[in-house]
């Protein structure tokens, strides 16, 4: 469960102050996988980042009592110097699991063959998208918290191996989907949500919370 009690997040943009969230209040159970749809520079990532616990709120409390996976797509816990070998097995031991697992779980989903031997520094934009998503996957959570849908990978196998496993775990776990464009989550979640005017507004369907935003968008 994540639970938003009266959290307000602004930053100061150099010319005014942009207001994420303004004393917002909603919980987020587990077995029920949200999207939530935000326009480009709503703060969509903040969003995800303060339910990872990345990122504080300016007033109230974020309360998790759920395992929750980092934003995938935040590399903050890979070290570029080091091969995706050396950075799966870190992972895992920080994570309390198996080393040999986690990497032969991400050898096999990257399908990187001889680059998975080499700094993750020397990756593509694409190559690292499929890593961190492996490593997201190798690991285990209650709750996955995911920024803009699948990685930007034109990859059809890793995107169809990781698309299957990610619709498994959905049977008995939770996603936490933000993105700008309603497709994105259609594949992924039942209720939905929409971020604007500092507000998160829930939804008991994805139709309902389209309405809404498209309304906003052309409002």
């Amino acid at each position: 469960m994540i639970e938003f009690e009266n959290v307000s997040k602004s930053f100061w943009t150099g010319k005014q102050r942009k207001v994420i969230l303004d004393r917002a209040s909603f919980r987020i159970e587990l077995g029920n996988s949200l999207g939530i749809l935000a326009k480009n520079g709503t703060g969509k990532t903040t969003i995800i980042n303060m339910m990872a616990g990345l990122e504080k709120p300016d007033e109230g409390r974020v309360l998790r009592s759920s395992r929750i996976s980092f934003p995938l797509g935040f590399m903050g816990g890979v070290v570029n110097k080091h091969t995706a070998t050396e950075n799966c097995r870190y992972i895992a031991r920080l994570y309390g699991l198996d080393p040999d697992y986690v990497e032969s779980f991400c050898r096999w989903l990257c399908g990187l063959a001889e680059y998975f031997d080499m700094p993750v520094g020397t990756y593509s934009a694409g190559m690292r998208a499929r890593f961190s998503f492996a490593l997201m996957l190798a690991l285990d959570f209650d709750i996955y918290l995911i920024d803009e849908g699948m990685p930007a990978t034109t990859d059809v196998e890793f995107n169809r191996k990781a698309g299957s496993i990610l619709r498994e775990r959905l049977r008995n776990t939770t996603v936490i989907i933000v993105s700008h464009q309603a497709q994105t989550l259609e594949k992924f979640c039942r209720s939905a949500a929409v971020l604007a005017d500092g507000k998160l507004y829930m939804f008991e369907t994805l139709e309902e919370a389209k309405r809404l935003y498209d309304y906003k968008a052309h409002g």
